[in-house]
């Protein structure tokens, strides 16, 4: 009885110690084992691994490919036209004893922040050595990775290797952004101006051209009337001479109707004559001639 009650705790001891000095390592990271604070073992396989066992501590890292967002920062290009720059990395840890002498128990979060203070001062000294036109261009792609090699020697220090860096997005500050609306709306309403402006003289010279034109219609038409209507008044004169050599008293009567009808118009004419004008010399004689009297005075 007393042999079991010393063996069982001796057996509990154990077994917590053995299970306490194993640990596995995942295929997605890796792991340091740390003695008093110092590596004693990089693990870089995956698979079951030992420690000693309360002397000794894991540390694991991710082994996977890692993003940064670098923040967003102004840059200076050439032409001194200030541009916002949004970046991106991605980046792996290399060196696993590297990265924990130079972040210490901080880890990722404190190798992401010196490493985003390298990012944006390569990123600056880059884009600072060119035109913002060259930074908007197919350019773009070989300052990306001048960024990246550039970045690539001073993140070495830090146990990491900086696999791709990317701009994401590169716009003007919100100042100057106003500043450009502005003018490209100035100039678009001064485009606009001039198009009314040669619209309206383009108007203006269809409308004169088109008020010539009928001017010019008009005094054809009206010359043409005018030749028709006097060759009309030729004969028309022509028929009245002919018809007053065959038959004059016919044509006195005639003309005589004629002037009876211009001078008896509505309904409530009135003519104030002498009995014996010859006004109505057809109209007073009884068979409808001229009376003898007129004759004789003609």
């Amino acid at each position: 009885m007393r042999k079991t009650t010393f063996i069982l705790p001796i057996v509990f001891i154990a077994i917590v110690g053995l299970l306490s000095s194993i640990f596995i390592v995942d295929e997605r990271e890796r792991a340091l084992v740390l003695q008093f604070g110092r590596v004693v073992a990089v693990k870089e396989e995956p698979g079951l691994a030992f420690k000693i066992p309360v002397v000794q501590e894991v540390v694991r890292y991710d082994d996977r490919i890692l993003s940064i967002d670098v923040q967003p920062l102004e840059v200076t290009p050439l032409d001194d036209r200030r541009l916002v720059v949004d970046a991106f990395a991605r980046y792996r840890i290399s060196d696993l004893e590297q990265f924990r002498q130079a972040v210490g128990v901080g880890g990722i979060p404190v190798a992401e922040d010196r490493l985003d203070r390298i990012l944006r001062a390569e990123t600056r000294e880059v884009l600072g050595s060119v035109s913002s036109r060259d930074i908007l261009s197919s350019d773009r792609a070989a300052l990306m990775l001048r960024i990246r090699n550039s970045a690539i020697a001073e993140a070495r220090a830090l146990g990491v290797t900086v696999i791709d860096v990317r701009l994401k997005a590169t716009d003007l500050p919100q100042a100057n952004l106003e500043a450009t609306f502005d003018r490209m709306k100035a100039e678009r309403e001064r485009e606009a101006t001039d198009e009314r402006a040669r619209g309206n003289e383009a108007a203006q010279r269809v409308r004169a051209q088109a008020d010539r034109t009928v001017v010019e219609l008009v005094s054809d038409a009206r010359r043409e009337a005018e030749i028709t209507r006097g060759e009309a008044d030729a004969e028309r004169n022509a028929i009245f001479a002919e018809a007053y050599g065959a038959d004059p008293e016919f044509f006195e009567f005639y003309r005589s109707l004629t002037a009876y009808e211009n001078a008896l118009q509505g309904g409530n004419s009135s003519l104030v004559l002498s009995p014996d004008s010859d006004f109505f010399n057809y109209l007073s004689s009884p068979t409808g001639r001229k009376t003898p009297a007129a004759a004789a005075s003609e």
